[in-house]
C-alpha cells in the first residue's frame, strides 16, 4: 500500500479502536469497498505505536463469546493500519496527512478526560497537548490547503460527543483568532457524526498460543454496535459493516444500554458482591443467582422501556449471551467504582418508572438499591 491509501487519520492507539473500528474498516476492505488504510496517531507514553511499526503485516483479533446462542471463538486479521505516530515526535507527519487529499476520515476514542483544554496550546503548538487542540490544528491545516472536508467519528463513551467535540473545536478556532472562513468550514462543511459504540475488548489471555506470536493480539466479545446518528443533511457516505447502524436518534441506544446492560451490572454489585461472589460470571454460574439476575431483566428492567424502545427484548437475550460469555472476567469490585453515582443513574430511574407504572415496587431492584457499597 502507498500514501494515496491513506484515508483515515485515528487518534488513539489502544486496543479499543484497533479492535472495534480498525476492525470494521478490515472488513470493508475485504468486501470490496475500498476504505483505504489507517494512520494511528499516539498521543499518550506507551509502546503501542512502536509495537505497531513492529509489525507491519497487523494484528489479530480474538473474537470469543456467545454468538446466536453458540459459543464461538475466531481470530480476524486486522490490515487496516498502515502507519503508526507519536504525536511528540512525529507531529509534522500528521499534519503532511491532514493535507493529503486522499484522507476522508477522523476517528478518535479519547476518553471524556481527553476533551479537557490546555490553557497553553497554540496555533503553532508542535504538538498541542489537548486532543480538541490537535484536532483543530489538523483541520486547520486541511483548510489552508484547499482540501476537502472530513467526516469526524468520534468514539467516546458520552452522549453527543461529536456535538461537544465541534463545538470545542470552534471555540478554539475562536480563541486563537482563526477567519471565520475556517469557522464555516470546520463547523458546516465537515460531517461531524454523533455515535455510540457498544463492545466489550479486553486483554488476551496469556495461556493462549496466539500471544505468544502476537504482541498486538486483542479479545473482543462477538456483540458490536456503532450507532451513528443520521445528520440533517441527510445519509452520511461511510464505509459499512453489519455491526454498523445509522439512526435517527441515539438517545433510545443510550437508554437500553445504560438501563440494561449497565443497570444489571450495578444491580449484581449490591445483590452479590457482599455474599462473597467476585466476578459476574461466577454469578452466572449460580443456579439461584441467575435466577434472580433474570427475574430483575425480564420482570423489572425490560418493563419499564419496552413502550418506548424498540427491540428490546432483542437487545435484553443478546445481553444475556453477553453477561454470561464465559471467557470475560469481569470483577464485581472493578464494576462497584462509583457505586452510588451509578445506582443514581442506572437503577433509580428503573424503579421509579416500574412503581410509576404497575403501582407496586420492583423488589429486586430495591433489594439491590438498599445494599451499601
Amino acid at each position: 500500500m502507498t500514501s494515496a491509501d491513506e484515508t483515515v487519520l485515528q487518534f488513539g492507539a489502544g486496543r479499543f479502536l484497533r479492535a472495534f473500528a480498525d476492525r470494521f474498516l478490515q472488513y470493508a476492505n475485504d468486501t470490496g469497498q475500498g476504505a483505504g488504510g489507517v494512520v494511528v496517531v499516539q498521543s499518550t507514553p506507551g509502546p503501542r505505536a512502536e509495537l505497531l511499526k513492529q509489525q507491519p503485516e497487523g494484528y489479530r483479533v480474538l473474537v470469543r463469546g456467545y454468538e446466536d446462542g453458540q459459543l464461538i471463538e475466531r481470530a480476524e486479521p486486522v490490515r487496516s493500519i498502515r502507519r503508526a505516530l507519536v504525536a511528540q515526535d512525529e507531529w509534522d507527519d500528521v499534519l503532511e496527512l491532514a493535507r493529503a487529499p486522499q484522507l476522508r476520515y477522523v476517528i478518535s476514542n479519547a476518553t471524556e478526560a481527553g476533551y479537557t483544554l490546555d490553557p497553553d496550546d497554540r496555533a503553532n503548538s508542535r504538538p498541542p497537548r489537548s486532543f480538541p487542540a490537535k484536532l483543530t490544528q489538523v483541520l486547520w491545516h486541511r483548510f489552508r490547503a484547499g482540501a476537502a472536508p472530513l467526516v469526524l467519528l468520534p468514539c467516546e463513551l458520552f452522549e453527543s460527543n461529536a456535538s461537544r467535540l465541534r463545538a470545542l473545536v470552534l471555540g478554539l478556532g475562536r480563541d486563537w483568532s482563526l477567519p471565520a472562513a475556517f469557522a464555516a468550514w470546520a463547523g458546516d462543511r465537515c460531517l461531524w457524526l454523533n455515535s455510540l459504540v457498544d463492545c466489550i475488548i479486553t486483554s488476551p489471555p496469556a495461556d493462549h498460543p496466539l500471544t505468544a506470536t502476537d504482541r498486538l493480539l486483542v479479545c473482543a466479545e462477538p456483540y458490536a454496535l456503532w450507532a451513528i446518528e443520521r445528520p440533517r443533511s441527510g445519509e452520511p457516505t461511510l464505509f459499512r459493516h453489519p455491526a454498523m447502524q445509522v439512526v435517527d436518534e441515539l438517545a433510545p441506544y443510550y437508554l437500553r444500554k445504560v438501563r440494561i446492560l449497565n443497570g444489571m451490572h450495578t444491580a449484581m454489585v449490591g445483590k452479590f458482591l457482599h455474599a462473597g461472589f467476585e466476578t459476574v460470571q461466577q454469578v452466572l454460574a449460580d443456579r439461584d443467582a441467575v435466577r434472580w439476575v433474570r427475574g430483575l431483566l425480564y420482570e423489572e428492567i425490560v418493563p419499564t422501556i419496552a413502550y418506548r424502545v424498540a427491540d428490546v427484548a432483542l437487545f435484553a437475550d443478546r445481553t444475556w449471551d453477553r453477561l454470561r460469555n464465559p471467557f470475560l472476567s469481569h470483577p464485581l469490585k472493578d464494576i462497584a467504582l462509583h457505586h452510588a453515582d451509578k445506582v443514581r443513574v442506572r437503577l433509580k430511574p428503573t424503579r421509579d418508572e416500574y412503581e410509576k407504572l404497575f403501582g407496586k415496587s420492583p423488589p429486586r431492584l430495591i433489594e439491590a438499591m438498599a445494599v451499601r457499597v
